[in-house]
């Protein structure tokens, strides 16, 4: 079946490269501001990939010439001592001539090249809300992860599961599609919730990232229910008349982690071939936040005692990371390009803080051996019979992990699990453009598969023994995602009045094999599953331009998310507790609990397999830009169906003794909910449980008082709630706050600049039942979790003593800081209850900081960034570490 699908798209691909067409003169010259020419600024006309397809430099006579297939690129032109300028053209078949005007300084226009696949549309004048993150930006928010980029964005928000994991969370929904230059990055295995591998992607490799917000299915296919977010690559140089060479070297450091590092970006280019080369490598130590404390570490939620005894700086935050990519592109003829792309990622040393102090209370939660390996190789021909460009990639995608966890609270004799995981996906895909008069085509297809390897051991420390155990997803499962779509920009009345619109068709297929699994007591660990799902999704937008600058924009979307290899087969640990498939308890007549914590009983209803999860989005927005002064206000609607929830998992009495996977159940409580030792949360079970809507308002506004003064304001709201009214247990269970973002910038030269920010959220009261249990958000925590953790991990760790009787594990055991016994240190923390959240609720914070660079010298540069100045203690939701304290970043960097 595979090679029949992989054959037809070659086909189908292949096909109009059988003949040719000619290439158009884009001609024009460049002028400053008082109309005389200039020499010497950089030319490039970007097409939808991001890559540079053609670039050059102006003559004597301010004058540039470039050659090109038919389409609608992004003109950028670059000079020193001037503002960037870039400029939407459509080149037709016949010569364009453009007249080009510097100015000293405006609000920077922005495209997107992610919003209508096969097309560059300014941002202004596209119907799906889009965030372009430039360079410079992504070098101010990322100084240790990628997904730092979500700072100071409308509609986005920053999730930071550890000092390692992070992920963006678009309307405050992590069920995003994360793409790298157009090819799929997610794999089928992603963890529900968090994203292990985001932040592999190195961010000093990245040129620009774009996040479209709202579905985006017709598009991308399955994982874009709320959004979409695509990866941009550092691209070579091509088409300089001569030889060039260029690069880079930085480095930075930090006092909220004392992390510093470094980074080697070379460029070199000629008029037919272009190589980049990025290196980088940096050190994260143990992170210090605001105040010096953690308002959701394991003694302040079960014993009620401060993080500080432990010192300021957090324990088991620290990581080392480096990277690499090569980026080639080659012109064996002005109308062909051959690209090659690899990039090598890899995370050292990494822990979950939140299954140790800084949460659950463990001893052992090692994060060992992140990799990630992605690459591709991409041809791309102009001039095609019927169509003016084609693009077709083959990629490669491997990331592996190993898991290390040793659960029960702390208790140093729980077993050892050793979970090592690999999927593997190969990837082809092409996309074929047609301009005609007012209108823009895309045709294409594309193809992935996914094969898992994931061995699975555990350790018992007292036998010394190891033991073949499930795997969190069955070993040798297989998982493929194949599509058709279509897409046609319609420019209905030039300038004035645009539509598009989009379709997909989508099949996810899945298969583990019995034969694969390891055998334990005669008997497989997991069994015989498959399936097979097909989804249709549109896309229907409009742009109406109501007088010059002035635009009104309406999308409708759809998204869907097939089930994974996740969802389908993952038994273990997850960002919110111990989660388990529905195929892993077939046949054990298991139930749908009512809510995701110690509170849930039964719904009455079976465990059933898994269907799609899709979403309708509908967004309206009204977006000006004139001048010095950029705006934009919007309001949306999301429906979600078939949601995909944790629910507490119900089975019958007698359920203590069992296995789910390899894990023994240690509790049940009456109502049927029951607890295994890995986690202080009930089990959970995946589930396509009712419904949701989340809608919300967001709005933007850039603004340059002068030459030098320039401000900008975003504001985003989120809102979402099941049909009964409550928070969806989708997710973390909880949306981001509302969030205030505002910047004052002055910049009175190229040699220096100066910035202040701010961001201020509001109180976030509304938890639903699984973050109530999250230890990231609510921390609920019963007496019997105080025990565990009072006479395992509080005890090993050197905080309680052994009472009286000089013995450790009876009931005269003290808790040094207070002289308690366990008893009173219950009664203390929970008073007469039998369990509680350790809150309902995160306060807003305001938190303040201070950034500036100045040019040292002409190719020599200083940035500096006073973060947090009041030190203020914050967290957002699903959040497992705090946000930094008061801190003084730097980055010098020398360029050649």
């Amino acid at each position: 079946m595979i090679k029949r699908l992989i054959l037809l798209c070659l086909g189908a691909a292949a096909l109009p490269a059988l003949f040719a067409q000619t290439l158009v003169p884009v001609t024009g010259v460049v002028q400053d501001p008082k109309g005389a020419v200039f020499a010497g600024a950089q030319v490039t006309l970007q097409s939808h990939t991001g890559s540079a397809s053609k670039s050059t430099t102006t003559d004597k006579s301010g004058a540039f010439h470039l050659d090109t297939a038919p389409g609608t690129y992004a003109l950028r032109v670059e000079a020193a001592g001037f503002a960037p300028l870039t400029k939407i053209v459509t080149v037709r078949q016949e010569p364009l001539t453009l007249d080009i005007t510097l100015t000293l300084a405006a609000v920077a226009s922005e495209v997107t090249v992610s919003a209508e696949p096969g097309n560059v549309v300014e941002v202004d004048r596209s119907a799906q809300r889009v965030n372009s993150i430039s360079l410079d930006e992504l070098q101010e928010r990322t100084r240790s992860t990628l997904a730092g980029l979500a700072q100071g964005e409308v509609g986005l928000a920053q999730q930071r599961t550890s000092p390692t994991i992070g992920s963006v969370l678009v309307r405050g929904l992590n069920d995003v599609g994360v793409y790298v230059d157009g090819v799929r990055w997610t794999q089928s295995t992603q963890r529900g919730g968090i994203s292990t591998f985001f932040n592999l992607n190195e961010a000093t490799a990245a040129e620009t990232v774009e996040v479209l917000r709202g579905p985006s299915g017709a598009q991308y296919g399955s994982d874009s229910l709320a959004g979409t977010l695509n990866i941009s690559s550092r691209s070579p140089l091509l088409g300089a008349d001569r030889f060039r060479t260029s690069g880079e070297l930085s480095t930075q450091y930090a006092t909220e982690d004392h992390s510093y590092g470094s980074n080697l970006l070379l460029n070199a280019g000629s008029p037919r071939f272009g190589a980049t080369l990025d290196l980088a490598g940096r050190r994260t130590n143990r992170l210090r936040p605001g105040g010096g404390f953690d308002t959701h570490a394991a003694v302040t939620r079960f014993l009620g005692l401060p993080s500080t005894i432990f010192g300021e700086r957090l324990p088991d935050t620290g990581f080392t990371q480096y990277a690499g990519l090569v980026n080639l592109s080659f012109l064996p003829h002005p109308d062909h390009q051959i690209g090659f792309r690899y990039q090598r990622g890899q995370q050292d040393g990494g822990k979950r803080y939140d299954q140790l102090l800084g949460g659950d209370g463990n001893l052992i939660a090692d994060l060992r051996n992140l990799m990630l390996d992605f690459g591709y190789l991409r041809y791309q021909k102009q001039r095609l019979p019927w169509f003016d460009h084609g693009v077709f990639t083959v990629s490669y995608n491997s990331q592996r992990e190993e898991r290390v966890n040793q659960g029960g609270q702390g208790s140093p004799l729980a077993p050892i699990t050793r979970d090592r995981e690999r999927t593997t996906t190969w990837g082809f895909n092409f996309a074929l453009h047609k301009h005609l008069a007012h209108h823009s085509l895309l045709f294409g297809a594309d193809i992935y598969h996914d094969r898992v390897t994931a061995p699975s051991f555990a350790f018992d420390p007292v036998t010394r023994t190891d033991t073949a155990v499930r795997p969190r997803v069955p070993h040798g499962a297989q998982y493929l995602l194949y599509g058709f779509f279509a897409q046609d920009a319609w420019e209905v009345i030039p300038q004035r009045f645009r539509l598009v619109g989009a379709l997909r068709h989508n099949v996810a297929s899945y298969r583990a094999r019995a034969a694969d699994a390891p055998v334990v007591g005669g008997s497989p660990l997991f069994p015989d599953d498959s399936l097979r799902v097909g989804d249709l999704s549109g896309r229907a937008g409009a742009v109406v331009t109501l007088a010059g600058g002035v635009n009104a924009s309406f999308n409708y979307s759809r998204g869907f998310r097939a089930p994974n290899i996740t969802a389908l087969g993952s038994v273990g640990l997850v960002g919110v507790g111990y989660q388990v498939s529905a195929s892993a308890v077939r046949g054990r007549n298991a139930q749908i609990g009512t809510a995701a914590d110690a509170t849930a009983i039964s719904t009455g209803l079976a465990v059933s397999p898994l269907q799609s999860e899709y979403t309708h989005g509908y967004d309206a927005a009204l977006s000006l830009r004139r001048g010095r002064l950029q705006a934009s206000f919007g309001g949306f609607a999301m429906d979600y169906r078939n949601t995909l929830a944790r629910q507490a998992l119900i089975l019958p009495a007698g359920a203590v003794g069992t296995r789910l996977g390899s894990d023994v159940i240690i509790q049940q409580d009456p109502s049927g909910v029951v607890y295994v030792a890995a986690s202080t949360a009930p089990v959970l079970v995946q589930v396509n449980f009712g419904s949701s809507r989340v809608h919300g308002f967001e709005s933007e506004v850039k603004f340059a008082f002068s030459n030098a003064w320039s401000m900008a304001a975003n504001y985003t709201y989120v809102y979402a709630a099941d049909p009964s009214g409550a928070p969806p247990n989708t997710e973390g269970g909880t949306m981001p706050p509302q969030t205030l973002n505002l910047k004052l910038r002055f910049a009175p030269s190229k040699r220096y600049w100066l910035e202040a920010y701010s961001t201020l959220t509001g109180r976030q009261d509304r938890f639903s039942s699984l973050a109530l249990s999250d230890r990231r958000t609510g921390a609920a925590r019963s007496r019997s979790q105080i025990q565990n953790f009072f006479r395992r991990g509080a005890t090993v760790r050197g905080l309680v003593g052994p009472g009286p009787d000089g013995a450790f594990g009876s009931v005269d055991d003290i808790l040094l800081a207070t002289g308690e016994t366990l008893s009173q240190v219950q009664n203390r923390v929970l008073g007469a209850a039998n369990s509680a959240p350790l809150y309902t609720h995160l306060p807003g914070y305001g938190v303040v900081g201070l950034r500036g660079g100045v040019q040292l010298a002409e190719k020599h540069s200083l940035t500096a960034d006073f973060e947090n100045i009041g030190d203020k203690n914050y967290r957002n939701p699903q959040w497992g570490v705090p946000g930094p304290g008061r801190a003084l970043a730097l980055r010098y960097a020398v360029s050649f």
